[in-house]
């Protein structure tokens, strides 16, 4: 599904925001729904390590905010979404640009929606592989969200 102009000004805005700018990451692609963003992260002056490989810390940096993000977009203001913990397993070096594609389906929101109604807070594990053009996973990682309803303010 392509672009919508909205999301298509979002993903320029974000991409020039100066946190995720320097990762060095690019969103390539943001679903009108928010249910679908890929990024690439260029081998290039600004992402190269000591050894001539993509630096894990852009690599991580790119993935890092993109799930917290596309779970505030979907459940909205009445829930609280924090990134609570992460890892990244280191498969091979990256020597082209990487990729990565984020899904969320309409089963995972309502999965999440249930959850809550019992429990005061849920914690949800997502996983993302940063791959090449050929498929080849360069890198796992491995987010934790934090996820609870959101409390009305006192008045």
């Amino acid at each position: 599904m392509p672009e919508s102009l909205r999301t298509r000004v979002q993903r320029w805005g974000f991409n020039w925001f100066p946190a995720y700018r320097g990762t060095g990451g690019r969103i390539a692609y943001i679903a009108h729904d928010w249910r679908e963003i890929r990024i690439r992260v260029p081998l290039g002056w600004r992402t190269r390590n000591y050894v001539g490989s993509i630096f894990g810390g852009s690599m991580f940096g790119a993935v890092d905010p993109i799930y917290m993000v596309m779970l505030i977009r979907n459940l909205g203001p009445d829930y609280l979404v924090w990134d609570k913990s992460a890892s990244i397993r280191f498969r091979r070096p990256g020597r082209t640009t990487l990729h990565a594609r984020f899904l969320l389906d309409q089963a995972e929101l309502d999965a999440i929606r249930a959850a809550l109604i019992d429990a005061p807070a849920i914690e949800r594990t997502y996983t993302v592989d940063l791959v090449d053009a050929d498929g080849v996973v360069h890198a796992t990682v491995e987010k934790i969200i934090h996820i609870r309803r959101n409390r009305p303010a006192d008045g």
